[in-house]
């Protein structure tokens, strides 16, 4: 069935992929948490929200008795970890084991206040975490899949794809954000695939494995108002008396994924990102925090730009205590690192994208900010500041400092993604496509409105200091569309496609849609009925193409009726279904993922 080229028609697989009784359903293991909560039904409104039970596999100990010392990301745990925490409580002095009992009473007296409180929705682990957004345990490489259809023998290589993924049971509050990274990873060659996920063996996720419980605080789940300051403070002593260890990282690196010198990093923007390793056979290995050699000294947000052209890299970092509170900089093709630029904001602000064009780097500062003395006042220390104005930094990709930024401001513009930039020098514009989302903080606070996320185009003139912004589709088309990308070859030059997940019903992925960015007009692919997914990721094979849309879209996709995952392959032009991968077990629903060619492999570190 070929996609019909008028707005908002829709296109649903050509082909379906039979059940196999020996697939393995790792969805059926599950633990319940016993929270005594407000009895009202979830709306799904805005934010992460689904009604279903939540259910997470058993596969650690809940709460162990006593807490135990930190270990490197790079130390190698036994499988018996009960003999691995007896043995390091042994090295522990009397001193240490005196407090660890003591903090210990001291959390099970808050984890005891805090369920006597009805959790809100952005925090409730039964919301945030339910159906196929719960975890999953590792999965060690399988290789020989079955496959329908036929795989185009140009796509060899791994896809990869990150999501958060606890790997404990939380004992409070949690949102989705919360969750230790996990990265899946199909491999394609000569037409079969294999699948393998693993975690992201972060700092936090080993130091938590080892004490058998979670024990570094949730920035968004559980950082609020008294009992947040609390859990901070909690923390801390536990460090003091050193029975964690925070100094090599708190980060979760569960959003982006890079593939950049040789090294697949994996993401998030609390945090140094972590080197991870594709074997040759297929699986996943953590190599360690990541700082390029001892360059890096601060954290690196999830959505660092290469320039196709120039094989450049771009990222921004920033700092929610002190100034300064953001920071600019970039790695040249062989890894070496510029000098940070300073970027004056008055306050720290929500940054999790930016954009770059062929000469600039577009650096949204948005309404979305943090303040910590909320937590003082029982509140959420990220915020929506109605009385700040948005606005863009224009900047040159080879600033030495920020003197010469232009700020244009973009009035009621939060976009929580930007697809892509580029200029326009006849009218001294730079054109910034992103999803402006409304409410801005809803993804983080509760809130009655319905969530928003309109495709827009945004224009900057750099000449009058003025903006504008429409949105792309027709209002009687208009569809929620997050999480995607556009041709990576084109990424900050002048873009004709868009391919971006239809967020609805929202926060599932019914599909996803390939927008014209000039005319509006869009195409839907449609996973089907109680079928849903996540980032469509374009891969273009042929980087000379004169087609832009010369490639194909891979995306997992999740049946909730027979509780299956596969992995969908459809070409990008005409949206028809090549093939699908029928996958081992579950694969969660996730945030952002890459494609590295069989040939990049080979230069891998």
């Amino acid at each position: 069935m070929a996609a019909s080229s008028a707005t908002g028609n829709c296109v649903k697989p050509k082909f379906s992929v039979s059940t196999s009784s020996s697939s393995i359903d790792l969805g059926s293991i599950s633990s319940s948490i016993p929270f005594k909560r407000s009895s009202r039904k979830p709306s799904i409104s805005c934010s992460l929200q689904t009604p279903s039970i939540l259910h997470l596999p058993k596969q650690s100990p809940t709460y162990p008795p006593s807490p135990t010392p930190a270990s490197s990301p790079t130390t190698k745990h036994p499988k018996n970890s009960s003999s691995t925490e007896k043995t390091q409580s042994q090295q522990w002095n009397p001193f240490q084991r005196a407090a660890a009992m003591a903090l210990d009473v001291v959390e099970n007296a808050l984890v005891s206040q805090e369920r006597q409180r009805p959790l809100s929705k952005t925090a409730d682990p039964r919301v945030q975490i339910s159906g196929n957004f719960a975890p999953v345990p590792e999965q060690p490489v399988k290789h020989r899949l079955p496959v329908t259809g036929t795989i185009p023998e140009c796509i060899q290589g791994f896809y990869v794809r990150n999501g958060a993924n606890p790997l404990h049971e939380p004992v409070a509050g949690h949102h989705f954000f919360d969750g230790d990274g996990m990265v899946h990873a199909v491999q394609f060659k000569n037409g079969s695939a294999s699948y393998a996920c693993r975690f992201t063996e972060t700092n936090r996720l080993v130091q938590e494995r080892a004490l058998g419980r979670p024990v570094f605080p949730k920035a968004i789940g559980e950082l609020h108002g008294h009992s947040g300051i609390a859990r901070l403070l909690l923390f801390y002593a536990r460090g003091l008396f050193g029975l964690v260890d925070p100094s090599h990282g708190t980060g979760v690196a569960n959003a982006g994924l890079v593939y950049f010198n040789g090294h697949l990093l994996a993401m998030s923007e609390d945090d140094l990102p972590y080197h991870v390793r594709i074997t040759s056979y297929g699986d996943l290995k953590t190599v360690g925090r990541y700082d390029f050699d001892g360059q890096l000294k601060s954290t690196m947000i999830a959505h660092p730009k290469v320039d196709p052209e120039t094989g450049e890299f771009f990222a921004l970092s920033y700092d929610v205590i002190q100034k300064p509170y953001l920071k600019y900089f970039c790695f040249s093709p062989d890894g070496k690192k510029s000098p940070d630029v300073e970027i004056p904001v008055d306050s720290p602000t929500m940054m999790h994208d930016f954009a770059i064009t062929e000469n600039f780097v577009v650096i949204p500062d948005q309404q979305v900010v943090f303040k910590l003395p909320e937590m003082i006042h029982g509140g959420s220390p990220v915020v929506y500041d109605k009385n700040k104005m948005s606005r863009f930094g224009i900047l040159d990709k080879n600033a030495t400092d920020a003197s010469g930024i232009r700020w244009v401001e973009a009035p009621d513009s939060f976009c929580f993604h930007l697809w892509n930039a580029w200029e326009e020098p006849e009218t001294d514009e730079v054109v910034v496509i992103g999803s402006c989302m409304t409410p801005p903080d809803s993804i983080f606070n509760e809130c009655d409105e319905s969530l928003k996320s309109v495709l827009s185009e945004i224009r900057l003139n750099l000449k009058t200091g003025k903006s504008t912004r429409r949105p792309i589709i027709s209002e009687s088309e208009q569809v929620n569309l997050e999480a995607g990308m556009v041709n990576r070859n084109l990424l900050g030059r002048k873009t004709r496609f868009a391919y971006l997940a239809l967020a609805e019903p929202w926060p599932k992925v019914s599909g996803f849609a390939k927008v014209d960015l000039s005319t509006g007009q869009v195409k839907k692919y449609i996973y089907g009925d109680q079928r849903y997914g996540g980032e469509p990721l374009f891969f273009p094979p042929n980087p000379n193409s004169e087609n832009e849309d010369d490639g194909y879209i891979l995306a997992f996709v999740h049946d909730e009726k027979t509780s299956k995952s596969e992995l969908q392959i459809v070409n990008a032009m005409n949206l028809q279904l090549e093939a699908t991968v029928k996958l081992p077990s579950r694969v969660p629903y996730g945030f952002h993922g890459t494609f590295i060619s069989s040939k990049d492999l080979e230069k891998q570190a």
